[in-house]
């Protein structure tokens, strides 16, 4: 079933208007202005990008139009947000219950948070259509089919009945896009939708945006932090900078000819496919592994398989298995960064914490020319110091009662290196390296930035100098000035100290510049391998050029709305009945190394 709208405020020549907004945080007795004297329009059917930096006031603009500020910590201090004839900056909080998912609806960063856990798809979705419409509770849901079925999740009706943790994180997205749509809104805000979707599942739900505003006429306002989702979406562009608006243009012009030096520092930090140093850097760093390959690999997977197990029934049998990493086999020389790529669910991140001894496995696993398989608890902690692991989220991976200077010195107290005084002139020197002041090391986690943060995570990876390290998503959720900051440190290190990288990440123009080697994963297998250049420059295996053409190109010029649209579908599930193999593949080499599945 397709929705219609024939909402009249879609005549109008602007739907909302944004006029010299202020938001203050810290109360009346010392405010703050996070956003000032702000102002923008929005015409019916038009998407309007807000870039920048985290902290230069994006969420809370959106916040603000929402009436969703958290008071009284944060209250909009002046100007006005004009709905068609209705300011939403002096309505009550009873007034603006009517108006939310109604007339103006938004999509947040995680719909895993944003939806209720307790609650089924249906109840949330038919709760939200009877709260603003007098229909009866067959009409609601059979108005929340027609919006799951208008997102294009298959088997709508089956939908209703699951909760939010029976969903993959790209259904779990498209039903917070049913969600606000099902009203039908004038305006939508996504607040940073695609963030962390894989490359093609944020494929598919930009091109759903795209389609459906051509449906319903709705007018779009995507935050973003990516410039490469913003060439692709956006018809204007306004880009702030500390709460305050930089510049301001159509998307052609803007990404053409910026004229501000913050624009002009956000396009250049972008990583491109097929520009920038990073095929110096991979052609530099080839040549170091050629020389190195004399010498045995630092690690080495052969036929590695993770399996987890699934109970059910009466006795908690197991019942089925999670065939999570089937067989997978790579060599990782020193200096060199191997890239592990694919969509959720592929077994990149299994396969990085087995390397890690952070799950159990079978198959062989040698570090340094020990096989991990072998050793006992003395065995495993020393081999620890030869392989560290960066995580995704350096917040979460961060002792918050620590300070950044016990956080980084804690592996040197852990292996009994040195005494403490070594070990705080050690750390001291370690916090230089990564671009942090020695001053810093009394901090907090909290008290740093997300970019200074993951900095702290590098430091303290790099404390037992290893000889592999493995960095899972460690720049994903960076702001694209700070990603390149730490790809560039990540790149002086291993020039520096000789380290080898194991890099995941959903970011294929992340790895294409900082890659050596690549291997693509699908359902737990890889199936195609070879050097950054054989694999990015000339792509075998159809799912890997599904995940380059998936990527999003920071050039309005290059905008492949289209094809994002034919990108449907979602990796089979790698759940088996006990005793059932995998699917195996089998790679063939097609010269020169270059390995595809058969």
């Amino acid at each position: 079933m397709i929705l219609t709208s024939t909402r009249p405020s879609q005549l109008a020549s602007s739907v909302l208007r944004v006029e010299h907004l202020t938001v203050s945080v810290g109360g009346s007795a010392a405010p703050k202005a996070v956003v000032s004297d702000l102002s923008f329009t929005l015409a019916p059917g038009e998407t309007l990008c807000i870039a920048g930096e985290s902290g230069s006031g994006k969420s809370m603009t959106a916040l603000a139009i929402m009436g969703l500020l958290p008071k009284p910590a944060a209250r909009i201090a002046g100007g006005a947000i004009r709905l068609g004839d209705t300011d939403l900056a002096t309505l009550d909080e009873r007034a603006l219950r009517r108006i939310r998912g109604d007339r103006v609806a938004m999509i947040f960063q995680e719909p895993m948070t944003s939806l209720n856990p307790v609650l089924t798809i249906g109840r949330q979705l038919t709760e939200a259509i009877r709260a603003h419409r007098p229909v009866s509770s067959a009409e609601a849901r059979k108005r929340a089919i027609a919006t799951l079925e208008a997102v294009r999740i298959p088997d709508a009706a089956a939908r209703l009945s699951q909760h939010p943790h029976e969903l993959s994180g790209g259904m779990r997205q498209r039903v917070m896009i049913a969600m606000a749509l099902a009203l039908e809104p004038d305006v939508l805000i996504a607040d940073e939708p695609t963030t962390a979707l894989d490359v093609t599942v944020q494929a598919q739900v930009l091109g759903l945006l795209k389609e459906l505003q051509q449906k319903f006429g709705t007018a779009i306002i995507l935050i973003t932090h990516d410039m490469g989702v913003v060439a692709e979406m956006a018809d204007r562009v306004v880009v702030m900078r500390q709460g305050e608006v930089v510049e301001e243009g159509a998307v052609e012009a803007l990404f053409s000819a910026p004229t501000h030096p913050y624009t002009q520092a956000l396009l250049a930090a972008v990583p491109r496919m097929g520009f920038g140093d990073g095929r110096q850097a991979t052609a530099m760093a080839a040549d170091q592994t050629v020389a190195a390959s004399a010498l045995p690999p630092v690690a080495m997977l052969n036929d590695l398989t993770v399996r987890f197990d699934l109970t059910g029934g009466l006795f908690g049998r197991v019942q089925r298995q999670v065939h999570a990493v089937a067989g997978v086999s790579l060599e990782i020389a020193a200096n060199e960064t191997y890239s592990l790529v694919g969509e959720s669910g592929c077994g990149k991140s299994t396969t990085a914490k087995a390397l890690a001894g952070l799950v159990p496995y079978a198959g062989d696993i040698v570090v340094g020319g020990r096989n991990m398989g072998g050793l006992d608890a003395k065995g495993r902690k020393a081999m620890r110091r030869d392989v560290q692991m960066i995580f995704q989220d350096p917040f979460a991976s961060l002792d918050p009662r620590m300070t950044a200077g016990d956080l980084v010195a804690e592996p040197l107290v852990i292996h009994a290196i040195g005494d403490k005084a070594e070990q705080r002139e050690r750390t001291a020197e370690l916090f230089r390296r990564v671009g942090l002041s020695p001053d810093q090391m009394a901090r907090y986690p909290h008290e740093f930035s997300g970019g200074q943060r993951q900095r702290i995570c590098i430091a303290r990876a790099l404390a037992l100098r290893p000889k592999l390290i493995v960095a899972d998503e460690s720049v994903s959720a960076l702001d694209v000035s700070v990603q390149a900051r730490v790809l560039e440190l990540l790149r002086e290190l291993q020039q520096e100290f000789g380290i080898a990288y194991l890099f995941i990440s959903h970011d294929m123009a992340v790895v294409e510049n900082i890659s050596t080697h690549v291997a693509v994963m699908y359902l737990g297998q890889i199936v195609e391998r070879g050097t950054r250049d054989q694999v990015f420059g000339d792509p075998r295996h159809a799912y890997t050029r599904r995940l380059i053409a998936a990527v999003p190109q920071p050039d309005p010029a290059r905008r492949q709305l289209a094809g994002l649209q034919r990108l449907d579908g979602e990796i089979p599930s790698p759940v088996r009945r006990v005793g059932d193999p995998p699917v195996r593949l089998v790679l063939e080499d097609v010269g020169g190394g270059h390995m595809v599945a058969a």
